[in-house]
């Protein structure tokens, strides 16, 4: 074993004293290794990002993996008992001791603008919300649990809402009027309707025009309690605790998800009883056993492979090209007693060596171009807010690449300087 590693570690010394010796000719083509292992790493890499911004996109949308939505109906032509089902949800949360939970209930609320007034859609959440589905904040902050406990609701608007508020700075407070009519006297210009406070702004795609908001699922329910005690009539419009138009979420972990949701399901069916159907499902992107992103995988993987086998073609070039000149060098090594063997993994250890040297190099540049803030604004486009680091097994890769490369460039010099005859090679 000693005599093995003596053996490894006098031919890596060897290689790399070559090397320097023949640097300008290997030079040129170090500098394409170095370049291909640098693009295989940076597209392996970038394409961990895309993933991730594709897995981002998805959780905004239906939550992060595992997600159960629970529904609940009554199976004649009633409704289920708001109060039941309140109670009975509540009690589940607390039974599996569930962290991550939300109702969603759409709505809409009239608010008075400069403009006039308008009816902005509504969307009712508990404060886990943000969290389960990777909210983004443009300025301000999602909900805080103090928030469910203050007076005036709390409020987070999309852009366009906020530039119908006039863009006044969150740290002033500013109110908006729920239901009330446009007169001068908040930031607004409203006072009539119940006063909201505006704590955050979220950001619109291109294609969003129209102002929407988010509340706490408590708070509209008040808000609308109060509405209609104003307006001498209950409003039918909406149900903040059961019905058809309340939505249940659990964020809960993916490997216990399915026994979780037979549990949830059948005690949610006991609590309310005869007459009322439970469905749990899971609908987030992972929920499938087929991977979601193997089309993104199968794409990177073959560009990678590409890259390499164009910086392995380059190489290969210039090794045979330096072993044809250094053919009577190589004869009188072996006029003086150096085994074919020995000839042979010196030669393909020159361009293994080499090549780890340039990948190092390649892997380094690779990371740097990866991690820069430039890169990050470009592929990101504002919509990860976890950005992944860069992955190791990205660095590893271009290392395994780099080595797979020098061994498979220098095989074909190797056999060529085992097959030239002592005697041809001194006199070449």
């Amino acid at each position: 074993m000693k005599r093995l590693l003596t053996g490894f570690v006098g031919a890596v010394l060897e290689a790399w004293q070559e090397l320097r010796v023949h640097r300008t000719r290997v030079l040129l083509s170090l500098v394409g290794v170095a370049v291909a292992v640098c693009s295989l790493t940076t597209v392996v890499a970038l394409g961990g990002i895309v993933q991730q911004a594709t897995a981002e996109m998805n959780e905004r949308s239906s939550g992060r993996p595992a997600t159960l939505y629970l529904a609940a109906y009554r199976t004649d032509s009633g409704t289920v008992d708001s109060a039941k089902m309140a109670a009975a949800w509540d009690e589940m949360l607390a039974r599996y001791d569930i962290t991550y939970a939300s109702r969603v209930m759409q709505a809409t609320q009239t608010v008075p603008f400069a403009t006039g007034s308008a009816t902005v859609g509504v969307q009712a959440v508990d404060q886990p919300y943000g969290e389960m589905h990777r909210v983004r904040m443009s300025q301000g902050e999602w909900f805080t649990p103090s928030d469910a406990e203050q007076y005036a609701p709390r409020l987070i608007v999309n852009d366009v809402f906020y530039d119908r508020m006039g863009r006044p700075d969150l740290a002033t407070h500013p109110t908006v009027a729920l239901g009330g009519d446009s007169v001068p006297g908040s930031a607004t210009g409203a006072t009539s309707g119940i006063l909201a406070v505006v704590v955050g702004v979220t950001p619109v795609n291109e294609w969003e025009t129209e102002p929407t908001m988010f509340m706490l699922a408590d708070q509209l329910q008040a808000v609308q309690q109060t509405v209609a005690q104003t307006q001498g009539a209950p409003d039918p419009s909406m149900d903040p605790y059961g019905g058809a138009q309340t939505q249940y979420e659990m964020w809960v972990p993916p490997e216990v998800s399915q026994e979780l949701g037979e549990r949830v399901k059948a005690d949610m069916q006991a609590a309310l009883g005869e007459g009322t159907a439970v469905d749990v499902s899971r609908q987030d992107y992972a929920q499938y056993d087929d991977d979601p992103f193997l089309v993104t995988k199968l794409v990177v993987g073959g560009i990678a492979v590409l890259v390499l086998l164009l910086g392995a073609l380059g190489l290969v070039n210039i090794a045979l090209v330096t072993v044809r000149q250094r053919v009577r060098e190589i004869g009188i090594r072996r006029s003086f007693g150096a085994t074919a063997g020995r000839v042979f993994f010196a030669v393909m250890m020159e361009s293994v060596v080499a090549t780890v040297a340039a990948g190092a190099l390649g892997v380094a540049a690779a990371i740097l171009i990866v991690q820069s803030s430039w890169m990050r604004d470009l592929i990101g486009q504002g919509m990860i807010t976890d950005f992944p680091p860069f992955p190791v097994d990205a660095a590893i890769l271009g290392l395994i690449a780099a080595s797979a490369v020098g061994a498979l460039a220098g095989l074909l010099p190797a056999i060529v300087a085992v097959r030239v005859k002592v005697i041809d090679a001194i006199r070449y």
